[in-house]
């Protein structure tokens, strides 16, 4: 059994907010032969203007992931997520809100492995699983764009991701959200980064907590200090593995007789 056909592109409706913050500009992503992105990582494609800012998200989908998608519908902003593919499996509803609103969708792995300390095989098993599994919560393919865990990239596994045609994007600037608390700490720490680089590919993660309560004021304040938002799109989609696909399927379908839908099933009585 494989995958359904995938489905037209949504329509993402026009910004009604003429004072957002808005996208400055939408640039297209060639990921033929695995170019990589991000100045802490890779030099070599620096496409961003002065000011020009471009946000990321790592390991959701998560319940967190609707604040952090309502601050950016509010400011009409559109960004990069990378999420881990359980995730995708766990919330497939939100993954498909964040591809509904018109951002882009990586992968960062099944698991969140650090590749680095895995077997060229597992690592390879960890990327592709991702990538499928994000096609399964959507229902399409995703992007080819992919984040390694913890920023760790194996040259084998650079190599590998090169001739399957994904886009590696490591980043300019690291919030270090994960280690902060609150959002004020979340807001300063990629404005004072930003005041130090003038513009850069921001990462940040949607599972935090203190991160997707701190986005209205972030963009507030990226408004404010005059930086402008540009966001990224694949010119392809990924091209998942049929038998990584069967794999995801697999772990997600037991072979029930029943195809009845879940509201049909399940009803509240109080």
């Amino acid at each position: 059994m494989g995958l359904a056909p995938a489905p037209a592109s949504v329509a993402v409706s026009k910004c009604s907010n003429s004072h957002a913050l808005g996208v400055v500009r939408t640039v297209e992503i060639d990921t033929t032969s695995g170019p990589g992105f991000g100045y802490e990582h890779f030099k070599q494609h620096d496409f961003l203007r002065n000011n020009e800012v471009v946000l990321t998200f790592d390991d959701g989908p998560w319940p967190t992931t609707v604040n952090v998608l309502r601050a950016l519908a509010d400011e009409c902003v559109r960004a990069t997520f990378f999420p881990i593919g359980k995730h995708a499996t766990y919330h497939p509803g939100i993954l498909k809100r964040i591809a509904e609103a018109g951002h882009t969708v990586g992968s960062h792995t099944w698991s969140h492995l650090d590749l680095s300390s895995a077997s060229i095989q597992e690592a390879k098993d960890e990327i592709e699983k991702g990538f499928s599994a994000v096609r399964m919560a959507l229902g399409a393919p995703g992007a080819p764009f992919f984040r390694f865990p913890a920023l760790r990239h194996p040259p084998e596994l650079v190599t590998y991701l090169g001739e399957r045609n994904v886009g590696i994007f490591s980043t300019d600037m690291d919030s270090f959200d994960f280690k902060m608390r609150k959002p004020e700490q979340v807001v300063a720490s990629v404005l004072a980064k930003l005041k130090k680089h003038g513009k850069g590919i921001v990462l940040m993660h949607d599972f935090q907590q203190a991160t997707s309560l701190a986005m209205p004021e972030l963009l507030s304040q990226l408004k404010s200090h005059g930086y402008k938002v540009v966001h990224m799109k694949a010119k392809d989609p990924v091209e998942t593995l049929a038998q990584y696909d069967e794999v995801i399927l697999k772990e997600l379908r037991l072979p029930t007789v029943s195809t009845r839908p879940t509201s049909s099933i399940v009803r509240t009585l109080e």
